[in-house]
């Protein structure tokens, strides 16, 4: 058991959760992985602090009341070996005469711009197919931390049931379950329900942690960047089931994940791009079901203006009409 895996983590103003997953990942049993970080063009300049914390300029930094410093501590001895790229310079592969001294640095990405959650994914996969040299791709999200026999347990788990794609036990930060794996979506109104059967494998594969095969990504392709947020794992589970890919729950790997440190989910704007993208979803894979979907959200738009919620009620009505407008429309419209 020796495949290699990247692991990809994606930064948007996450920069001390970005630091304390990475002490967590480098505290694994696996030897053979390299990390990519990937940085969406973060106005906090997260980049900066993530490189100082490699060269050991910079602590990791913990909530007062964090229950979690056990997964990360003791911290690795910097500084450590990285490279920094633009994402012109990843996209064509990198400097592979810099990386071979010095010896599996960690990769540093700047993309520029903030094109999303699947388009930050996409620059660290593009990166790793264009280099060629593994077998898996692990996408963990920076707000989570992981024990250290995951990414072992996540490599033999899926090569002895040949998995495409893999999710791990996913907990909260109290240590309650959060969901095995990933979620099941229901076909009328699009509402998720976590996984807590831990022998069920899930509709879809959570992004917060999905493991997935290079020989799944060079056939299905890469991540769908329309969504912006949310539902990119759904509709690239969806694709690979479409494919005929064979998904799977791996219950010893494990990892803690805060949820929503990108997005409240009271927020107007959590509400603009889940609703954006159930409506892409319903259409993609419920092209009959969608009209149920499109009642449930009527009903719930006059539910809004019912209870005060106008601006709410305005801005779904507004999704509904608006669909063939969505790839070119930006959040500033609906601030």
């Amino acid at each position: 058991m020796n495949s290699k895996v990247y692991i990809i983590l994606l930064n948007y103003n996450g920069w001390k959760d970005t630091i304390e997953c990475l002490e967590s990942v480098l505290k694994n049993d696996y030897e053979n992985y390299q990390i990519i970080v990937v940085d969406n063009d973060s106005p906090n300049n997260s980049m900066e602090y993530i490189i100082n914390w490699a060269e050991d300029k910079q602590e990791v930094i913990y909530d007062e009341d964090s229950q979690l410093k056990h997964l990360s501590q003791t911290h690795i001895p910097k500084p450590l070996p990285y490279v920094f790229y633009t994402k012109e310079d990843a996209l064509n592969g990198g400097d592979r005469e810099k990386e071979s001294k010095l010896n599996n640095p960690i990769i540093f990405i700047q993309s520029g711009e903030n094109g999303g959650f699947a388009a930050g994914n996409n620059i660290g996969i593009k990166y790793a197919l264009s280099k060629d040299d593994f077998e898996y791709i692990w996408l963990l999200n920076n707000d989570t931390v992981v024990e250290s026999k995951s990414l072992k347990s996540l490599v033999n788990y899926s090569e002895n049931n040949s998995c495409d794609i893999c999710g791990t036990k996913i907990l909260n930060e109290d240590g309650s379950l959060n969901t095995y794996g990933g979620g099941f979506i229901n076909s009328f109104t699009l509402r998720v329900r976590a996984n807590i059967n831990v022998d069920k494998i899930p509709d879809f594969i959570s992004g917060a942690s999905f493991f997935i095969g290079k020989k799944a990504i060079k056939e299905i392709g890469l991540m769908p960047e329309e969504f912006f947020l949310y539902f990119e794992d759904a509709e690239w589970t969806f694709i690979a089931k479409k494919h005929k890919m064979k998904l799977g729950m791996c219950k010893d790997a494990v990892i803690t994940h805060r949820e929503s440190q990108t997005t409240e989910k009271s927020s107007v704007l959590f509400l603009y791009y889940t609703t954006r993208a159930k409506i892409l979803f319903s259409k993609r894979f419920y092209p009959l079901k969608k009209y149920f979907f499109y009642f449930y959200l009527l009903v719930k738009s006059i539910v809004n203006i019912a209870n005060g919620n106008i601006k709410v009620s305005k801005l779904i009505i507004h999704l509904l009409l608006a669909q063939d407008k969505f790839k070119s429309e930006k959040w500033k419209c609906y601030e």
